[in-house]
């Protein structure tokens, strides 16, 4: 017997979006929003997460403490575009998962075609055209989201599936999609986004369960002297 699949394609007239109203992370579903079995098939997908490629390089990832339906993560971008980006963003599972896909919302506002601008809401569509909830699990849209802000995603978007109609201009004049994109980057580093909790871009998503906290230099030197770490100004390259 076929798996059943979702489909995702579906234009944005013809399927109810996302809601932008997210639980925050310090938010607890009540029992009958998350059955025992869904929970026990997001802990399993977490628990997997250790093995060798599952979890892309670059991003870190952690259940909230106040629901284990939803998932706050760190993605360092690390070439491309969009590279020393540093982006917060948040899986939320439906009560009913794994047969329908989770919601990825970014956090950190970002310039993407695939990333709405109004609420963050991150396009699944490109890689899961159908959902196949016996073959898809969490790591495959993790490596999703990684993949899309590679080159080679960039190029194969369809502007049917862009949530950021401005950004699909990339395709006309990438100069002007690259300063974009590295502006988005170097926003993403500020101060201002990293440490403040309150940062514009937060506002109505809740707050995110990894947290950055900025330290003086002589902290960050007994850090690195705690870990064995040295100063990049000691590091001689042969």
């Amino acid at each position: 017997m076929a798996s059943p699949t979702i489909d995702l394609s579906a234009s944005a007239k013809s399927r109810p979006r996302p809601s932008s109203r997210v639980p925050s992370s310090n938010a607890v579903i009540p029992d009958q929003a998350s059955p025992a079995l869904t929970r026990t098939a997001v802990s399993l997908e977490y628990a997997a997460l250790r093995y060798s490629g599952h979890c892309p390089l670059g991003m870190y990832v952690t259940p909230s403490t106040g629901d284990l339906l939803v998932w706050d993560a760190v993605f360092f971008v690390h070439q491309g575009y969009y590279a020393d980006s540093i982006l917060k963003f948040r899986l939320t599972f439906p009560p009913n998962y794994p047969e329908r896909p989770p919601i990825v919302q970014f956090l950190t506002d970002v310039f993407h075609p695939l990333i709405s601008q109004q609420d963050g809401t991150f396009n699944l569509a490109p890689r899961f055209r159908l959902w196949r909830p016996k073959e898809h699990q969490i790591f495959d849209v993790l490596h999703w989201v990684k993949a899309a802000f590679k080159k080679h995603a960039l190029d194969d978007i369809k502007e049917a599936d862009c949530l950021n109609k401005e950004a699909y201009r990339y395709h006309d004049t990438t100069s002007s999609f690259a300063a974009l994109a590295t502006q988005s980057s170097m926003l993403s580093q500020s101060a201002s986004a990293l440490f403040d909790r309150d940062h514009p871009s937060m506002a109505g998503k809740g707050s995110h369960s990894i947290h950055f906290r900025e330290l003086k230099s002589e902290q960050l030197d007994n850090l690195r002297a705690k870990l064995g770490l040295q100063d990049w100004g000691e590091i001689t390259i042969p």
